[in-house]
Order: C-alpha cells, then sequence, then structure tokens
C-alpha cells in the first residue's frame, strides 16, 4: 500500500498517537480538551496525503528541498500555520511544537513499515515526498509560532513604554515644583538638575520604545486573576489622577457588590487610561463621573465626561493600536501613539468582557464596561 493510502485509511488511529504524545508534553494537559491536543493534526495528514499524490518533476523536487518551490499544498500550510498558532496560544514552547511533527513523522513511518509484507522501490519516493510535506508543514508552523512570539513581545513593549510616561511626567512635574517652591543649595539644585537631565533621556527611549513597535502589535493580554475590590481600584486610580489637577471633582457611585475575580494590575491599567482621557478630554465645567453597578454575575462600570464629542467617524477605529488619537480627531495636535484605549480594550478582552462608547453633544462621552464577575485566565 502507498503511503499516501495507508494516511488516509489510517488517519485516525495516527492522529490518537499524535494526542497522546501532545498530552505527554503539553504543559498544562489536564486542563486541555482532546480538541485542542489533536488540533489540526488530521487536516495536517490529509494534507501531505493529497501533497503525495501530486506529480511533481525532479526540478521541482530539489526546488521544494531548499524551500524555494512554489504552494502546492495551501491547505497544509494553512492547517499548519494554524497549529503553530494554537500551541502558542495553549503554552507550548518551540522546542514541545516542533517535536510533535518530529514525532508524527517517526510514528507514520514506522506505522506504515510494520503494515507492508515486500517493500517496493516506489515506496522510498513515498518516503521522500511525506517527509517534504512535513518538513513543508514544520516551516509553516515555526514561521507563525515565531511571529505570535515576536507580537506577544511587541504588545507588551509598546504597554510598557505607555505606562512608563505618566511616572515620569509626575517625576517631571515633581522636580519642577520643588525647584519653584523651594529654595535649594547648590548641591541640591545639581540633584534637581541630574533628575531632570534623567527624566528627560528616560522619555527619549520611552518614545524610542515605542516607535519601535508601532507597526508590530495585536494579541491578547495574559491575565492572572484573584480575589479584589473594584470599588477600592477604582477609588485609588481616581485619587493618582487627581493628584496632579487641583481642580479635579470627580464624582463616585457605587452600587451592590463590586468584589470579584480579575487581575488587579490589569484592572488598574484600564482604570488609569479611562479616568485619564475623560480628565483629559474632559470639560473643566463639569465633572467625571465614575459609577460602579455590581450585578448578579458582573459588574458595570461608567465613567463619564462632558466635552466636545468625539465624531462619529472616529469612534469605529477608537480602540485600535496607532491610529490616530482622540485628540487629533478632536482637531488638536497630539504625540500620542493611540495605545491607551487599545490597552483598555486587550484588558477588557483578556477578562472576557465588553466594552462600549456613546459621545455627543448633549449627553457627553461615556465609557461602559461589562466584566463578569469571575475571569479565567489566559494562557
Amino acid at each position: 500500500m502507498h503511503l499516501s493510502d495507508f494516511i488516509v485509511q489510517h488517519v485516525d488511529r495516527i492522529v490518537d498517537k499524535w494526542e497522546q504524545f501532545a498530552r505527554s508534553i503539553a504543559p498544562e494537559a489536564d486542563s486541555m480538551s482532546r480538541l485542542q491536543l489533536r488540533d489540526h493534526a488530521k487536516s495536517i495528514l490529509l494534507a501531505a496525503a493529497r501533497d503525495m499524490c501530486t506529480a511533481q518533476s525532479p526540478g521541482e523536487q530539489l526546488a521544494k528541498a531548499r524551500g524555494e518551490g512554489p504552494e502546492k499544498t495551501p491547505s497544509l500550510d494553512a492547517a499548519a500555520a494554524s497549529h503553530g498558532e494554537l500551541r502558542h496560544h495553549v503554552g507550548f514552547d518551540l522546542v514541545q511544537m516542533t517535536s510533535e511533527f518530529r514525532h508524527l513523522r517517526a510514528c507514520v513511518i514506522r506505522l506504515w513499515v510494520d503494515s507492508l509484507d515486500s517493500p517496493e522501490l516506489a515506496y522510498f519516493q513515498d518516503m521522500i515526498r511525506f517527509n517534504e510535506a512535513i518538513d513543508e508543514a514544520l516551516a509553516e508552523s515555526t514561521a507563525a509560532y515565531a511571529e505570535q512570539v515576536n507580537r506577544s513581545r511587541d504588545i507588551f513593549l509598546a504597554i510598557l513604554g505607555h505606562d512608563l510616561r505618566a511616572p515620569l511626567q509626575a517625576v517631571s512635574m515633581s522636580t519642577e515644583m520643588l525647584a519653584r517652591k523651594v529654595a535649594l543649595d547648590a548641591d541640591a539644585q545639581a540633584f534637581v538638575s541630574r533628575i531632570k537631565s534623567g527624566t528627560r533621556h528616560m522619555g527619549a527611549m520611552v518614545s524610542d520604545l515605542l516607535e519601535f513597535v508601532r507597526s508590530r502589535l495585536g494579541t491578547s493580554l495574559p491575565i492572572e486573576p484573584a480575589p479584589m475590590d473594584l470599588a477600592s481600584a477604582v477609588k485609588a486610580a481616581m485619587d493618582e489622577a487627581c493628584a496632579g489637577q487641583p481642580d479635579c471633582t470627580p464624582q463616585l457611585s457605587f452600587h451592590g457588590d463590586s468584589h470579584g475575580i480579575w487581575d488587579r494590575g490589569r484592572i488598574e491599567q484600564l482604570l488609569q487610561n479611562l479616568i485619564g482621557n475623560a480628565l483629559q478630554h474632559g470639560s473643566n465645567r463639569r465633572t467625571v463621573t465614575v459609577t460602579l453597578t455590581g450585578g448578579a454575575e458582573q459588574v458595570l462600570l461608567t465613567i463619564h465626561n462632558y466635552g466636545a464629542p468625539i465624531p462619529k467617524e472616529a469612534l469605529s477605529t477608537l480602540f485600535d493600536p496607532l491610529v490616530r488619537s482622540a485628540d487629533e480627531a478632536l482637531g488638536n495636535p497630539s504625540t500620542s501613539l493611540g495605545l491607551g484605549l487599545f490597552i483598555v480594550k486587550e484588558v477588557v478582552t483578556a477578562h472576557q468582557g465588553s466594552i462600549e462608547v456613546s459621545s455627543n453633544e448633549s449627553d457627553g462621552t461615556t465609557f461602559t464596561v461589562i466584566l463578569p464577575r469571575v475571569s479565567r485566565a489566559s494562557s
């Protein structure tokens, strides 16, 4: 029996072997379903079998061996790429993922050889074609996995750079106020000058970091949920946001139970960005209002401010990374990279929640966040 026919007839048996091996190396095998463990194995095998039946000239075979040939099996490439992405998502490292292909190759050939009564010379060509297909799948899967690693790294760097701006600004402003309001001797003046210089250098490095990842964003945030009180987090975020704004007059309104299972660090990111956004764009004559309402299985958080409304054409891309910021949408120059609300959206998504925004001249702007009271950790 030719190898391609053997694969088609015994594909479920082979996939069972794949699942057993994947379970033995999976980071959290007990928490993974059979579907996750089996993943795209059947699609990869059947696509490989189809590829083996496709006519191939000696020149095409040589080019394919070098990775230079045209794509003849898009279904194989698509399945393998999806496999690489999903293995990254569930926590496999690159060595574990590539070892799956090594095991698959050995398993298929061993089972096939054991089934043969009298091997023929043509069967060696079958083996070569099968190895080519597996190598192609491995290359696609590895490339997709590496892309996910790069995207995860870049989104981390972008969020880090964005969140460093606020404490740097606080240091800079505090240094300026200290120099203006307190009589300092020569040594103290030198210390203040060094702090200001260091702050400027750090600000430049943050800008460079954000430029580096400008076009390389996009993946879900990892979270570590734990019991917390959302109301206390709201109060702390508001106090911090208003620390440098003496005229800040927020209104906080809490109803029902505000406790849940969330990642406090991520929730603080969300609150700091939403509250900071409301204070920045709100009218100085009217207050920012934060309302928290606890339901049976979820909590509802709204942050409202009056001021110039967000243009309708900007609403659809408001949470997208690296698009024009709210300042620019309102006709004001801005140096923002548009990461604040993107971070908010990522935090909400990681907690399996939802976020919406409404904005008009009469009612002002309201961000509405719904969070399940219990959020699962992301992989």
